[in-house]
């Protein structure tokens, strides 16, 4: 990979004179720019990931962030052996040599997968999570898993009783969000190339508001969540969180689809498309209508700044050549999202995931927790109203607990969304996907306030992804949130690409500048 290739009359010849291949600047790089580089022999998949783990040896203890829970220590094995192909000739994967940051929630045959509990922190599972699976399938990095909520009970802050409290990278005293913090402010502070988080409200679409990045939801049923720890099986969606949407859309084309340990896949057969880069269009907001939810606007305790910032979202949308209906009425919604909850399976979700570790599970219900002392304070209430959940199937409840498909009520919240979107023409729906700036680390709890993410995409089952649409207080990010119709992802990804391709909001945090380069 060191040789310099030279076109010359139409013939190629190979010289020894490029200069040998050097560690190159991962500061806000993407995937293709790492590959390009990588093929080009500039630089090395070792020297790419061993950048990463100078940032995060050098970054995330020292400044007290605290995103990364463990780093897989065979990934610079892994890279050489990607070096190894690439140097043979031999095919390698669509993200090969793509350092990844994995949320804690995500099973992983060769690192401790503890759901932000530390019952769990000595847990090995004995298989990858369906999404880990396909990513390492095709030569992405498994390179350090990441802090998150415990249990994935808060969308407020990422704190956990296994690795403690991680901070947002564009502010050391505010939160992330919750649950998927880590992998935000991980991936905020270019500790990855990208990173997986999970969503069952908010959790992939927060914390990517309160980091600059892009993150998507997607519809129930094109996803799988095998091997992922559960919180509501109900509603729980795994998906990419990154610093660019093209590198997302590379991310689900490799995560996306069927798999027959998920049953909600089944619904989504055939739904997938071919290739999601395909929507990757700068001019992909030309003539698209898109509806504001003013509802999830103007809201009693909404932060002027960031209305502020959501407005000027509206002009540059119209800018690039959008038509915006607003307000679009959905009526009547406090009515349709009444019906749109689930019930709580928490507690037999999780004996269901427990079973699957076989008998080096260390527990095998999640109430033994209470018995032990091991969780953090601020979950202990939410553990103890399992206590009255069974561990029967809940289609066997009485009343039955009822699947996304199967309930009523959420389906014809579905549907009045879907029936709103179709009456005023449009191909999406946006809001703040929050109405305020990251909270206070200290008073995570006390202002937690205007969290639009758990309002309509959990409950409808549809699409929903979040993308950088400014600052507040000079280095607070917000987000804009898309909402699309079921499977139609590739709607999200071209008007959120257009969006961030005409507006550059996206910038990395300041406290976490590059590394020098050794000379090359």
């Amino acid at each position: 990979m060191n040789k310099l290739v030279l076109a010359l009359g139409g013939a190629l010849f190979i010289g020894a004179c490029a200069p040998p291949p050097a560690p190159i600047e991962v500061v806000e790089t993407t995937i293709a720019q790492v590959q390009d580089a990588i093929t080009s022999g500039q630089t090395t998949c070792r020297m790419v990931v061993q950048s990463y783990l100078d940032r995060i040896e050098a970054y995330d203890q020292p400044t007290g962030m605290n995103a990364i829970t463990v780093v897989n220590p065979n990934a610079l094995a892994r890279a050489d052996e990607i070096d190894e192909a690439l140097d043979n000739g031999d095919a390698v994967g669509s993200l090969f040599c793509t350092p990844l940051l994995i949320k804690d929630n995500y099973d992983t045959y060769d690192l401790p997968t503890t759901g932000g509990s530390i019952a769990l922190k000595e847990s090995i599972p004995p298989d990858d999570a369906f999404m880990v699976q396909k990513l390492r399938e095709a030569d992405a990095i498994v390179l350090a898993k990441t802090n998150m909520a415990e249990w994935a009970f808060s969308p407020r802050q990422t704190v956990s009783s296994s690795y403690g409290t991680t901070a947002n990278a564009y502010a050391l005293d505010r939160v992330p969000a919750g649950s998927s913090g880590g992998t935000a402010s991980g991936v905020a502070a270019s500790f990855g190339v990208a990173g997986m988080g999970t969503d069952t409200g908010n959790s992939i679409r927060g914390p990517s508001s309160h980091l600059a990045l892009f993150g998507i939801r997607s519809t129930i049923g094109l996803t799988s969540r095998d091997g992922v720890i559960p919180l509501s099986f109900q509603s729980d969606i795994a998906g990419p969180m990154t610093r660019t949407v093209e590198d997302a859309a590379r991310i689900f084309n490799v995560v996306a689809g069927y798999d027959p340990a998920d049953p909600y896949t089944e619904a989504g057969r055939g739904q997938r498309e071919d290739d999601y880069t395909t929507f990757l269009d700068a001019q992909g907001l030309a003539g698209a209508r898109i509806g504001v939810l003013r509802e999830l606007v103007n809201t009693d305790d909404a932060d002027a700044e960031v209305i502020e910032v959501f407005e000027q979202a509206l002009v540059d949308l119209q800018r690039l050549g959008a038509e915006i209906v607003d307000p679009l009425e959905i009526a009547p919604l406090q009515e349709l999202r009444s019906g749109g909850g689930g019930c709580s399976t928490f507690r037999y979700d999780m004996s269901q995931y427990l079973a699957s570790l076989g008998d080096e599970a260390p527990i095998r219900d999640v109430l033994e927790v209470l018995e032990t002392g091991e969780y953090s304070e601020y979950v202990e209430g939410r553990i103890q109203r399992s206590e009255n959940s069974s561990l029967e199937p809940p289609s066997e409840w009485d009343p039955p607990c009822l699947p996304y498909a199967e309930n009523p009520g959420r389906q014809a919240y579905k549907d009045g969304v879907v029936a709103a979107m179709d009456a005023a023409d449009v191909q999406a729906i946006v809001y703040p996907t929050w109405t305020n700036p990251p909270a206070p680390l200290e008073t995570a709890s006390e202002d937690y306030r205007g969290d639009n993410s758990q309002i309509v995409a959990p409950g409808t089952g549809l699409p929903a992804g979040t993308v950088p649409m400014g600052y507040t207080r000079g280095t607070l990010p917000a987000g804009l949130q898309i909402l699309a119709r079921p499977y139609q992802e590739g709607v999200i990804f071209r008007l959120a690409y257009a969006y961030e391709q005409g507006t550059a909001h996206r910038r990395p945090p300041e406290g976490f500048p590059t590394l020098l380069l050794p000379p090359g």
